[in-house]
């Protein structure tokens, strides 16, 4: 296999809808003939933005970029559930949802600014037992997942449309977004889901710099046989 030998890259990258984080790597990797490389933390196959790829001697920054704070922006849509929280599995049948009005959403939305307890989603990749938690809730397993303290720094309702909410987060590592749609649902006592989501920033990388995976050229540097 030819490789290109350099000390690592930095790609910010805007992940494409379906795509899972991995496979934007697995492509990258064969595309730019590099074998040490990874992500700076997971995004959703259904989710879209800025994804963190380091090559290289890059890859130790890894940990740095996966502790910096996020920004995105999405949609959720209250009255129904999914299993997954989002729409990787079917919404169940809507519920009445005529009592909730703007002022209603913005007081709970407030509520969860700060620090607050969060529960994973049982279809995430969380290891129970040695086993991902997406696969034990695909075999029809329920796992118990422990409750994590994140931080939401700013929540900001951008546009009401009901039954659908446009929003804004800031938030720690380790938020789940699916997991705080489903918490504003269950606070409204209606549920709710996420139906689209988009990063738009880690740390101080914003998304408006992101290249597409097509545009990701190998660097012209001189090929070596390994």
């Amino acid at each position: 296999m030819e490789t290109i030998q350099q000390p690592g890259q930095v790609l910010l990258i805007n992940k494409p809808l379906h795509w899972t984080s991995f496979d934007v790597v697995k492509k990258l990797r064969y595309k730019l003939k590099i074998k040490k490389i990874g992500h700076a933390g997971t995004l959703d196959p259904l989710a879209t933005g800025l994804l963190i790829v380091c090559s290289g001697k890059m890859t130790k920054s890894i940990n740095d970029f996966m502790g910096m704070e996020k920004e995105y922006t999405g949609s959720l849509v209250i009255g129904q559930t999914t299993a997954s929280y989002d729409l990787e599995t079917t919404p169940t049948d809507p519920v009445d949802i005529t009592h909730i009005n703007e002022g209603t959403v913005q007081n709970v939305v407030k509520s969860f600014i700060g620090l607050i307890q969060q529960t994973p989603p049982l279809h995430s990749a969380i290891k129970v037992n040695g086993k991902r938690a997406y696969e034990l809730a695909r075999a029809g397993e329920a796992a118990e997942l422990k409750k994590r303290e994140v931080e939401i720094k700013e929540f900001e309702i951008v546009a009401i449309d009901l039954p659908r909410i446009d929003f804004r987060v800031v938030c720690s590592k380790g938020t789940y977004i699916r997991s705080l749609a489903r918490d504003v649902g269950e606070s409204l006592g209606v549920g709710a889901y996420l139906s689209a989501l988009c990063r738009t920033r880690i740390g101080t990388f914003k998304l408006e710099d992101a290249l597409q995976v097509e545009e990701v050229l190998p660097p012209p540097q001189t090929l070596t046989s390994e």
